[in-house]
């Protein structure tokens, strides 16, 4: 896939870290996003499972409000979702697309070498303010490294 074939930066819910990798957060109660292509990958952040999709995906059940159910496979997908932005369109999606969406894309700019304690603030600037709702998930981002 070539640079033109990934996210567009400017697009609504495209978070570049700074490496230079895009991933897009949505909340899935929204429609998507007019016109902009589909992703190569998503991982959704939902209680129960996800409907299906038409592209490769992993689901972490994760309730709202709350931390993942598997930490340890939480960390596994969001690894295989930080390598897989290096080259293909990775969308990460919850309910409302802040809380646990925020959170994760939080711990993929800790594997970007974020440092823990600065990656919520650094999703909130870059992302959605509101971006990783409760102590708990600020808590888990900070732990993540």
């Amino acid at each position: 896939m070539t640079d033109d074939e990934l996210w567009d930066e400017g697009a609504p819910g495209v978070l570049r870290l700074p490496s230079g990798r895009l991933v897009r957060g949505r909340g899935l109660r929204r429609p998507l996003p007019a016109a902009a292509p589909d992703p190569s990958y998503g991982v959704y952040l939902l209680g129960g499972r996800p409907p299906e999709f038409f592209w490769d995906f992993d689901w972490i059940r994760w309730p709202d409000f709350r931390l993942p159910a598997d930490r340890e496979r939480a960390r596994e997908v969001l690894a295989e979702a930080w390598r897989r932005a290096a080259d293909q369109r990775v969308e990460v999606a919850c309910g409302g697309g802040r809380g646990r969406t925020g959170t994760a894309l939080a711990c993929l700019a800790v594997l970007d070498g974020v440092p823990a304690e600065e990656a919520v603030a650094y999703v909130r600037r870059h992302y959605d303010p509101r971006a990783v709702e409760t102590p708990w998930q600020r808590r888990y981002v900070r732990r993540f490294s």
